[in-house]
């Protein structure tokens, strides 16, 4: 963080529940589009807290809500395989009309902030956070979405029912999705299905799959941080923010 972005942890209101979240924002005055930034199972740790930092230096406002607050109040580990598994648990335990809320929340205090245009936002998640990201991409006010691999939206959804794919038609904005081609917990074929769904039900996306990247590529705290892919990521990640959000670099 430099003394160009401005940095707190916030309250946001989810249904009756109030949840901690990660601002960051420029210190320069002006209106800036806003930025959900979504988890992996890791909690909001130094990695995710770092991408809000970054899109608050390339002119966003960023959110990082605490989707496991209900669970495990200020939840944050490494990348341990102890970590993953603990992960992965409160990850069983979320629910997609809580993590929506969660999100329409992070949504709500952007709103609040007078440097934050109300013309729509953008979301971001990795991992687990793909996935939720998918599906907050259905919500009105979500213009851009950046999906970076995201497992099991082609047959599971947080809490059971449906799979998260069969909500595409819900989708109004754009998406970019992002996935590794080593990836061993989502398919080639997973991706191909995703990318079809979107072309079908006339949603704008671009899918990006990156040759001998694994899960995770983006995390330069991962072993499976991917150097070359996570810099090609980041920048269509700002070209999809520049194009449709209403303010940002």
């Amino acid at each position: 963080m430099t003394s160009l972005v401005r940095t707190e942890t916030v309250s946001i209101t989810s249904g009756d529940l109030a949840i901690p979240a990660y601002l960051a924002e420029p210190s320069r005055p002006g209106t800036f589009g806003g930025v959900v930034v979504i988890q992996e199972v890791f909690g909001v740790n130094s990695h995710i807290r770092e991408v809000a930092e970054r899109l608050a230096g390339a002119g966003y406002v960023a959110i990082a809500p605490h989707i496991y607050h209900r669970q495990a109040p200020g939840f944050e580990v490494g990348y341990t395989e102890a970590d993953l598994d603990q992960g992965r648990q409160y990850k069983l335990g979320t629910r997609a009309d809580e993590l929506l809320s969660d999100v329409a929340g992070a949504i709500a205090h952007l709103y609040t902030k007078p440097n934050v245009s109300r013309a729509g936002v953008g979301c971001i998640g990795f991992c687990f956070g793909g996935h939720v990201a998918y599906l907050a991409a259905t919500l009105p006010e979500v213009k851009a979405t950046a999906s970076f691999y995201g497992a099991g939206l082609t047959t599971t959804t947080p809490g059971g029912g449906d799979p998260t794919l069969s909500r595409t038609p819900e989708i109004g904005g754009m998406l970019y999705g992002f996935f590794g081609s080593e990836d061993p917990l989502i398919s080639l074929e997973e991706v191909d299905q995703i990318e079809t769904a979107l072309t079908e039900h006339g949603v704008p996306h671009k899918i990006f799959r990156y040759v001998g990247a694994n899960h995770g590529f983006f995390c330069d705290q991962r072993y499976s941080y991917h150097a070359e892919a996570a810099k090609d990521a980041w920048e269509k990640v700002l070209e999809l923010f520049k194009t449709v959000l209403p303010a940002g670099i």
